[in-house]
Parts: structure tokens; C-alpha cells; sequence
């Protein structure tokens, strides 16, 4: 049993306010996963070449400005970075496989969490209300964001195994249920060298979406071909530079409830991680049919 929230703001001027109304949401699924939480959350996107890393360090004391400096001493060129505790956001105009070639030769401590023009993505083991003040969640701005709070069933407690996933760039997936068919989809995926950072069945339901889109399919096709070839009970929400899109296993197993303002699309397991929600009296809410495919633009 797993908590998903998501929160789409359909105006602009509402963006700042992305946090605030998103951490009461999150707090409401605490109950439906107790051991872990995370967000990834998008905002304006970065001019090319510029990309985005989100960066998990194991150590609570890990010197940043050190690693600057270091990867300045090395490339000659000074990047922007943004400090959360032990978790930063990382900005360079450098290649992407340029930067993690370093980060994996020089600092094996960190984790890449996430690349992209837009997306940022924190995460950690431990109590849902803890995450949130420690990494200041309620802060929070942009267009939309994807959360998540786990209870472990069936791989182990830690931050690399907390959601959400993340593979390609500027796209992320949480799920709340469990897959029958994990292995099977990870050795697919590993005769077209992709590999695994975790023993994790999302991870193989994120790897498998994005290898989809990455082969030409746009994020319909590939939800698509996710509920042909993906076994089990689930309800999958996901996250692009401009989208957020959710899916249901045939049966609708695992809870969702959707509600839709003018002003915002709000998605979570149970109603009452909504109810605070402005004019949410007011907003169409409804539950999303099992296998259709909802998809929702900035």
C-alpha cells in the first residue's frame, strides 16, 4: 500500500503557490506509505545546452562547495548549484554523459537522481512529514509535480528505492501496487543495454515507458504498450516536461480520485488528501476507468 499525489496548476499566476498546496496532499497519504517519500517537480525549463541534476548524497555532511570547486578545476567552467541538506540541483552547459563520467569516477557517494531541462527530484527514507520540512517541500514552485509515499512489499527501504523513478531525461514515475512480471521486462530491456540501478518493479515499469518514447512512441503509445506488457496491480502516474498522465491495471485494483478546476488538476489515492484544495467543492472529482488513459497538459 502506497500513496500517489499529483498536481497539475493550469495557471501561471497560481505556480508560486505549487508547495503549499501540494505538501497537505502528501501529508495525507503518510498513513498509505510510512517509510519513504519524494517529488519530482517541473519548472520553467532551462535554455539549451543547459541541464538540470538532481544529486543525493549518502553522507548528511557531503561538502558541495568543495565539488564545485573541483569540477571547475576540472572543466574550467563554474556551475549553479542549489543545496537542500545532503541533496542538490546541479546546472551545467556541459554534456550530460560528460558530467556523470565524472561524478561516477570522482564521487561514488552521489546519486544521480534525475536529469532534464525542468524536472528536480528529492527523495529519502523516513517519515513522509520529516521529508517534507527537511528538504522545505511547502517552498516548492512550478507547473506541476509527481509524489509519492511508500510502504515497502517487496525490495528494501532506502533512498534509491523510494519513488520517484526516473530514467531519460525529464521523466519520472510513481506507482502505487506490485508487478508480476519485473524480470522478465528487465531482461528485455537489457538486451537493449539499459540498465538497473535497483531490484525495484517500478524501476522496470519506468525504464520500460521511457524506452518506449525514446523509440518514437509519445507518452499515450507508450502508457499503451505499458498495460499490454505490464503485469499486475497498479496505478501509475507519471511525469514529462508538459504532462502529467495517469493509468489503471484492468481490474482498478489500487484507489485513485481526480479532482479538476480551472485552476488545477489534483490526483491522489484517497479523497481526503484533496479536501483542502481550494473550491474543491465545486471541482469535477471522479474516479479514473480502469485501463483508460488520462493525460493532462500544461
Amino acid at each position: 500500500m502506497c500513496g500517489i499525489v499529483g498536481l497539475l496548476i493550469k495557471k501561471p499566476e497560481l505556480r508560486e503557490s505549487l508547495g503549499e498546496l501540494m505538501v497537505p496532499m502528501l501529508m495525507g497519504m503518510s498513513e498509505r506509505g510510512p517509510d519513504s517519500a519524494g517529488l519530482a517537480v517541473f519548472t520553467e525549463t532551462l535554455t539549451e545546452p543547459k541541464r538540470k541534476y538532481s544529486l543525493y548524497s549518502s553522507a548528511k555532511d557531503f561538502n558541495w562547495s568543495k565539488m564545485v570547486q573541483a569540477f571547475q578545476a576540472h572543466f574550467h567552467t563554474t556551475p549553479e548549484i542549489q543545496t537542500h541538506g545532503n541533496q542538490a540541483v546541479l546546472i551545467s552547459e556541459l554534456a550530460p554523459e560528460t558530467v556523470k563520467q565524472w561524478l561516477k569516477e570522482h564521487y561514488l557517494q552521489l546519486h544521480v537522481l534525475s536529469t532534464g531541462r525542468t524536472i528536480d527530484l528529492y527523495k529519502d527514507a523516513g517519515k513522509p512529514t520529516e521529508i517534507a520540512n527537511y528538504y522545505n517541500f511547502k517552498f516548492l514552485k512550478g507547473s506541476h509535480v509527481v509524489a509519492h509515499t511508500r510502504m515497502a512489499t517487496e525490495s528494501a527501504v532506502t533512498p534509491a528505492h523510494a519513488h520517484p523513478f526516473t530514467a531519460g531525461e525529464d521523466f519520472c514515475l510513481v506507482h502505487n501496487g506490485s508487478l508480476s512480471n519485473p524480470n522478465g521486462i528487465r531482461r528485455k530491456l537489457e538486451h537493449h543495454n539499459i540498465h538497473f540501478e535497483t531490484d525495484n518493479d517500478t524501476e522496470a515499469a519506468c525504464r520500460f515507458l521511457e524506452w518506449r518514447m525514446r523509440e518514437g512512441d509519445d507518452l499515450e503509445t507508450a502508457m499503451q504498450q505499458g498495460v499490454e506488457e505490464l503485469d499486475g496491480f497498479y496505478t501509475f502516474l507519471m511525469g514529462t516536461a508538459d504532462k502529467l498522465a495517469l493509468v489503471r491495471d484492468a481490474f482498478g485494483c489500487k484507489p485513485a480520485i481526480v479532482a479538476e478546476t480551472d485552476d488545477y488538476v489534483a490526483i491522489a489515492s484517497e479523497f481526503h488528501a484533496l479536501a483542502h484544495l481550494p473550491d474543491v467543492n465545486n471541482a469535477h472529482i471522479y474516479e479514473p476507468d480502469p485501463e483508460e488513459m488520462y493525460v493532462w497538459t500544461v
